[in-house]
Order: C-alpha cells, then structure tokens, then sequence
C-alpha cells in the first residue's frame, strides 16, 4: 500500500492499530501518520504564503524545467509488433494488412514461390484447354452435331470430366505447394524475421505429402455432400417425372452447399494447423474445429470479404489480357461471341494465359496471407500465443527464452 497522501484516506487502516483515530481511547483531533494536521482546501496546494492554486507543470517544482512538458496519457501499452501484425488480437483490416506487409516485406521469396506455382499451373491448364479444343473425347466434339447418339455423349462426358480431373489434380498441387511455403514465409514475418526461399522449402516440404491429402479429402467431402445432395433428383428425372427431378436436384443441391460451406469454414485452418504444428491430417481438422467454433460467422465474412477482394484484384489483372486474346484470336469476336472456343485458338489461350499466371502470383500471397493471419489471431485470442510469439521475437519484457530457437517449427510461438 502507498503511504504517500492522496492515495488513501484518512482512516482507511484496518481499526485498533496505533496513531488511529478511531482505535480504542484515542483522541478525536488524532491524524494518521505522516498526514499534516491542517488539511488543504479542495484543489488547493500548500505553499509560503498560505494555500494557493497548484504550479504550474513546466515549472521547476515539478523537476522538469523544459517548457511544454505535458503530464503522460495512463493507460495500456501500445502492443508490441517485431514484425508484419502487432501481437494482439487483429481486426480484419490488420489480418488483410499484414498478408499485403508480408508480401512486400518479403517481395523476393514471396513473388518466386506465387510465379513459380502459378506458372506451373497455369501451364498445365493451358495445355488441357488447348488439347480439349480440338479433342474427339470431350464435350466440343458435340458441337455441330444436330442428333449425337448416347455414346458419343457418354464418350464426350467422360472426356471432359477426366480432363477437368486432371486439371483439377494439377491446380491442388499448386494450391498445396504455395500455400505450405507461404505460411512458413508468414510465420516468420509476424516475427520479424527474413526467410529465404531455400528455408521456406526447407521448413514447408516434410508436411508437403500430408498437406495434399488434406487437400484432397476436403475435395472429395465437398464432391460427396454435393453428390447426396443432387443424385435423389437426377434419379427422379430419369424415371421419367423431369420437373420434378429438376426441383428437387435443385433443391438438394442448394442444401449441399449450405453444408459443404458450413464445413468449409470449420476446417478452413486446417491448413496452418497442419503446417506450424506439424500435425496429422485428422488432428488439423480437429484443430481447425477448435479454433473456429465461436467465431464461425467472423471468419465466414473474411473469407468471403477476402474472394471478393481477390476476384476484384485477379478481374483487374486479366481483363486486359482476355480482350487482347479475343482480338488476336483466328475468328476474333465471332467466335467469342458464339461461344465457339476452338475458333479462339491457341494465340487466345497462351494470352489470356499470361494474364492468369500474373494475376495468381499476386492473389496467392493474398489468401494464404490471410488464411495463416486467421489461424494465428484465434490462437491470440483463446490460447494467449501472443506472449509466445513477442517471447520468439524477442520483444523486450517477453525475453524469458523458449526451449529451442525459437523458430516457428522449433517452438510454442507456431506450435501447439
């Protein structure tokens, strides 16, 4: 307890202890000690000639000789922040500010890792289209036909879905890729800390294996609930009652996607769970699960908010492109126009190409930004590893050292 006056009232000690007022057999004009026995008048101050107004705080009497001295603001201390996000619970601004700081910190390994996969993507993409424009096996050779027999259907159907297939298989893999390596840049950046492409691999490519089967199970659980939802009207249209079939795949399918997104965002951080806590594949999900619930609809309107951001930005990027392909197409607009993609050809496809490849490299950084910032800021915010990440950091007052380097892997800052 303070002693000094003004910090508690006269009075306030615990009754019957010596030089009290109101102990037994002491006298009424008794003060505590240290209190002088005239009090002042309200906000008066003691001084030579008789109690007067305060002085001022620029004066000698306060030890600060120095004009315009000004008395500090008391409250909590700014949150200390060593690298892209102040370690603090994060508004979705902060979340999207520090996925935009981390890309231009970190331009160099950022920027290669987003081109590389995106060019290796977009590369093979650019190969299917161009096989599937001219290919007996997919849905364009149906095009002209005026009464195509059910096999050529079937034949033209299972084309294109193993074609979508594999495109599909390529472009997980450099969502996994990218999105593994990005989350090590980013959870080195919150620390402050440079991280090379080299280490980024390093750090990211052991959980590689289990981060695609991740991938590919969130895949085949969102296909599957579509599947429930649609098969029962497809069915029912074959058998013959069409309308019928039609509304209630629609209806079913309208119920799947209401399940797979509530799904979705409840697994939706699995991927850094997985990947900073080197976690199984089951146990990120059960994380993920974890993390999320309590906050289902905040994460919910930043992801959405962040795919809108990410559409407006990746639109911008291959606008121009789309437009230049078109034009220097072999039918140009016509076949645009008609739908006819073959007429567009390859000089389209290799443009609008281009385009995709800059627009990705740009927009990955953005979502796996985001994504690794969400995961972190659930973690401040329920498990306190704020005061692990400012410990890893080295933020002065967090200097108690962790068991290891203090390294995303290697500590509780990333870490379970």
């Amino acid at each position: 307890m303070n002693d000094s006056p003004g910090w508690a009232s006269p009075g306030s000690s615990p009754s019957g202890e010596p030089g009290r007022a109101d102990g037994p057999g002491a006298p009424q004009d008794a003060t505590p000690q240290n209190w002088s026995q005239q009090q002042p008048p309200a906000g008066q101050w003691k001084t030579a000639g008789g109690w007067g107004v305060p002085p001022s705080p620029t004066g000698p009497v306060w030890g600060n000789p120095s004009p315009g001295w000004q008395q500090p603001h008391w409250g909590a201390p700014p949150s200390p922040k060593p690298g892209v996000i102040p370690l603090r619970p994060l508004g979705i601004g902060e979340i999207l500010d520090g996925a935009v700081s981390t890309m231009r910190a970190h331009w160099r390994t950022v920027l290669t890792i987003s081109f590389a996969v995106s060019l290796l993507t977009q590369g093979a993409m650019l190969l299917l289209q161009g096989f599937m424009l001219d290919d007996s096996g997919t849905l364009n050779s149906l095009d002209g036909r005026a009464d195509p027999s059910f096999s050529d259907v079937m034949n033209a159907v299972g084309g294109t879905l193993a074609a979508g297939g594999l495109a599909l298989v390529v472009t997980l893999l450099g969502v996994v890729i990218a999105t593994a390596m990005l989350t090590m840049v980013i959870s080195r950046a919150v620390l402050g800390r440079e991280v090379t492409l080299a280490e980024a691999w390093s750090d990211a490519r052991r959980q590689l294996p289990r981060l695609f089967g991740l991938t590919l199970l969130l895949t085949l659980i969102g296909a599957a609930i579509f599947a429930v939802g649609i098969v029962p009207g497809i069915i029912v249209a074959a058998a013959g009652s069409a309308p019928a079939g039609v509304g209630l795949a629609f209806f079913g399918g309208v119920v799947a996607l209401g399940v797979v997104v509530w799904l979705m965002i409840r697994f939706s951080l699995s991927s850094p769970a997985l990947m900073l806590e080197k976690q199984g594949v089951l146990k990120s999900m059960a994380r993920s699960v974890k993390l999320v619930r309590g906050s289902w609809w905040r994460i919910l309107g930043i992801q959405l908010l962040t795919m809108i951001l990410v559409y407006i930005v990746s639109s911008i990027i291959q606008i121009p492109f789309v437009v230049v392909g078109i034009l220097a197409g072999s039918d140009g607009l016509s076949a645009f126009a008609s739908g006819n993609q073959a007429g567009l050809g390859w000089t389209y496809l290799i443009v609008i190409g281009i385009g995709a490849v800059i627009g990705s490299t740009i927009t990955f950084p953005i979502q796996a930004g985001v994504t690794a910032l969400l995961y972190m800021d659930q973690r401040i915010r329920r498990e306190a590893l704020d005061i692990e990440l400012a410990r890893a950091a080295g933020v002065p007052g967090h200097a108690d050292a962790l068991g290891g380097s203090g390294e995303p892997g290697n500590s509780a800052a990333a870490g379970g």
